[in-house]
């Protein structure tokens, strides 16, 4: 095993300084993720040069893949700094150094930390929420089958990391796409019984601008995600409820 760990990392002081990469090389210690080496960096920034700088600016808060903040880019491939362990990024022999840099089709805040509002405007924009008044007791909530738990039990499991939207080749200022995401979350919603009641609304929101009509069915989305969600499955049953809604509103306006 190598005795330390050569690492490559893209900073930015803020939003409009200029990119700089800094070189660092940290003790190695079995078992460590991209995390835990951010954190031996974090108790003696200091660069490879033996130059004195400062921590490295990151979100994380679980640790475990659940809360899908340490998104990143790890040797160049979007991914979760908590469970990208060291010893399998280094290659074969051991030597490579490992690059990390912010996820690139979002405002960089400062180092490899990003702005990711706009997933979740996308959210509100499609409604993904059940409209339940929280204020008073309702009593139990319908029943729902078996074989509908089992499907929307996936879709349940999105962190909201942005991988999906990272590699999208459709996710850009010009679309305006909404992403996998966000679409997974519309057929998660619309298969809930109280949720269902904004279906429409939702559909409508997907026909719009930026909508499901911008996928081009690249499937990158369902090769990145962390969870395997079933992304391109709920991208074409959207499709198709989004055709039907559309020619629902034709005849009945």
């Amino acid at each position: 095993m190598p005795s330390t760990i050569k690492v490559e990392i893209k900073r930015q002081a803020n939003p409009d300084a200029p990119a700089v990469t800094e070189k660092f090389e940290i003790p190695h210690r079995p078992g460590m993720n991209i995390t835990s080496l951010l954190g031996e960096i974090a108790l003696n920034p200091v660069d490879i040069t033996g130059k004195a700088t400062t921590p490295v600016t990151y979100d994380s808060n679980c640790l475990e893949e659940i809360c899908g903040s340490c998104a990143m880019l790890i040797n160049g491939k979007a991914r979760m700094a908590c469970s990208a362990l060291v010893d399998k990024l280094m290659g074969s022999d051991m030597a490579q150094p490992i690059t990390l840099a912010p996820l690139s089709k979002f405002p960089v805040v400062r180092d490899l930390a990003v702005d990711r509002s706009v997933l979740f405007e996308n959210l509100k924009k499609v409604k993904a929420w059940v409209p339940i008044d929280g204020t008073y007791d309702l009593g139990a909530g319908p029943r729902q089958f078996p074989q509908v738990q089992e499907q929307r039990y996936p879709l349940s499991n999105c962190i909201s990391c942005c991988c999906c939207m990272e590699v999208c080749p459709q996710f850009n200022d010009v679309t305006n796409f909404v992403g996998a995401a966000t679409i997974a979350q519309a057929k998660l919603f619309n298969m809930d019984p109280s949720g269902a009641v904004l279906s429409e609304d939702r559909l409508r929101a997907l026909a719009g601008d930026g909508g499901i009509q911008e996928c081009g069915f690249a499937q990158n989305c369902v090769q990145a995600c962390p969870k395997e969600l079933p992304l391109t499955e709920a991208i074409s049953d959207m499709g198709r409820d989004v055709f039907i809604q559309q020619v629902k509103d034709i005849f009945t306006r």
